[in-house]
């Protein structure tokens, strides 16, 4: 309003002077207000621009950690296995635990083979040698399982093969010659010998034998210049054989 009151001359005045030449035109006069000469209320912007003093709004700064965080990534590859550490000493040994159930039967196991073979035989008779090679045969039986040996033949033939114990024990008669073979098949593996005497003595032989299936252990006399004999009586026996497995080849 103040503003309008003070052009208003000055219009005036150029309305009048119509036609002259103006003046040189000078800088219209700053607008002020009726209200400039009161002084500017504390804290506003007036009182800053007046002060000279702009003081700056205190700025706090506040980050939302919702929106920086992102999606969860993927699992990543299993690392290698660590060196393992040193062994621990041992633990207490725990209670003991309740029995258990009683477990089944196994299958039934094959049954026991055990092989067994033997003979035991006597002679009652004396002997006097007729041929140059003349079996010995026997008229007494101790033992002879599964009948291997043959009384007539007086031959012991193996059934199962495997190293057999043979023992012949003879009586020699007194003046005559005792000579005996013990012999595997056809083969001599043994002597059995007694020179001429006055003295009859006992007389024994004892080897072991491999025997092949179908071998046969027998004595045999032989005769030479001079008469080979061997004593007996009914009463003692003085004359045996006797054989038996050691171990089957099979075991």
């Amino acid at each position: 309003m103040c503003g309008v009151l003070l052009l208003l001359p000055v219009l005036l005045a150029l309305g009048t002077t119509a036609g002259a030449v103006p003046p040189p035109a000078t800088p219209p006069a700053p607008c002020r207000r009726c209200c400039d000469h009161l002084n500017p209320a504390e804290g506003s912007a007036d009182h800053s621009a007046a002060t000279g003093f702009n003081p700056m709004p205190e700025v706090r700064t506040y980050i939302n950690m919702t929106i920086l965080k992102g999606d969860k990534g993927d699992r990543g590859d299993r690392g290698t296995p660590g060196k393992g550490g040193t062994e621990g000493p041992p633990g207490s040994v725990g209670p003991a635990g309740p029995e258990g159930a009683k477990g089944r039967a196994g299958p039934p196991g094959d049954p026991c083979k055990a092989q067994h073979a033997a003979f035991s035989v006597g002679r009652r008779k004396s002997l006097h040698s007729l041929e140059s090679y003349q079996p010995l045969v026997f008229d007494t039986v101790f033992v002879n399982l599964g009948g291997r040996f043959d009384m007539f033949g007086g031959r012991f033939s193996c059934a199962t093969a495997g190293v057999y114990f043979f023992n012949v024990n003879i009586h020699t008669w007194n003046f005559k010659e005792t000579y005996l073979h013990l012999m595997q098949n056809e083969a001599e593996r043994a002597i059995v010998y007694a020179q001429p005497s006055d003295r009859s003595i006992m007389q024994s032989q004892s080897l072991m034998l491999e025997l092949a299936r179908g071998d046969e252990v027998w004595v045999r006399l032989y005769k030479r210049e001079r008469e080979n004999a061997v004593y007996s009586d009914d009463v003692d026996i003085y004359i045996t054989f006797n054989g038996y497995l050691i171990k089957a080849s099979d075991e």
